[in-house]
């Protein structure tokens, strides 16, 4: 959804036009804004070192050093690793989804598709804990509790007690391990169905791991500040949890602090046309408010 959330935070002037991406990723989005607003400065973080890393070298092959402020963080922080003043930002934008060299990357275990360790950090340098800590510290019930909570899957009970019983034999170290014990707790009539056994678990794990429903719940609300009269706030989301999470932050502002003005009740979805060509995008839900004058 490129096309709509570049044109939702269109600059409201001529004058110190800035945009801030909340994640850089690949870059596709901030090279966009660079390109389409050639008036405005925009400002991006990514707590990624690879994500950083690669986009430090295409702002460069892009030559949009002068242009594109890309700094190492996690969005939560951006309002001091940017030193943001109050009411500076024409639009500010989020894509939530999982970059894809995340998932392509066997060393990040962020997939079961293949063998990697069972890290799933996004960040790191500075995130402590791994998947890997979570499956052989953890109490069969708080693995549960992840794993209800963070993506609502129904066996929850049923994996993590095997998960506590198996790791007494080895520990779990590898994504192909958990992908294998997971896909054994599904009933046979369960395992071969559109949606692999292990997309639950795997997808809970990351979550917990890198705070991902913590750290957009706590930054929404602050953000609304730094964002000009007029200036918009969009956020693309991937599965339920988030896209609640922003609804709900969303609504808060519009309908109790009447600060904002919902674009659309409903979320925006993807076109078909987009589906075909990057099918990862058919769960995309793009929400939009601007700020009100």
């Amino acid at each position: 959804m490129l096309e709509e959330l570049v044109t939702y935070v269109a600059p409201q002037s001529n004058e110190n036009q800035l945009i801030l991406d909340l994640t850089f990723g690949g870059g596709g989005h901030t090279v966009e804004l660079a390109k389409r607003y050639p008036q405005a400065k925009i400002l991006a973080v990514d707590q990624d070192p690879e994500a950083f890393e690669n986009g430090q070298k295409r702002i460069k092959e892009e030559g949009l050093e002068d242009r594109i402020d890309l700094r190492k963080g996690n969005f939560s922080n951006v309002i001091q690793i940017h030193e943001l003043e109050k009411d500076s930002l024409d639009g500010v934008i989020a894509d939530l989804g999982v970059s894809s060299h995340h998932f392509d990357s066997p060393e990040r275990g962020f997939s079961f598709r293949f063998e990697g360790p069972l890290d799933m950090r996004m960040d790191v340098d500075n995130t402590e804990i791994t998947a890997a800590d979570v499956l052989n510290d953890f109490s069969a019930k708080e693995i549960e509790e992840i794993l209800s909570s963070y993506a609502q899957e129904r066996f929850s009970r049923r994996i993590a007690e095997n998960i506590v019983e198996k790791r007494k034999e080895e520990k779990f170290e590898n994504t192909k391990q958990l992908e294998n014990l997971v896909f054994h707790c599904y009933p046979k009539k369960m395992r071969f169905g559109k949606t692999h056994p292990a997309t639950k678990t795997f997808q809970a794990l990351r979550i917990y791991v890198n705070r991902e429903l913590d750290v957009i719940s706590e930054t929404i609300p602050q953000l609304i500040d730094y964002i000009k009269p007029g200036g918009s706030f969009a956020i693309i989301s991937f599965h339920s949890l988030e896209d609640r999470i922003v609804k709900t932050e969303f609504r808060k502002m519009a309908k109790e602090m009447g600060i904002v003005d919902l674009i659309s009740k409903k979320p925006l979805l993807p076109t078909e046309n987009e589906i075909i060509e990057n099918s990862r995008s058919r769960s995309a839900k793009l929400r939009v408010v601007k700020k009100k004058s």
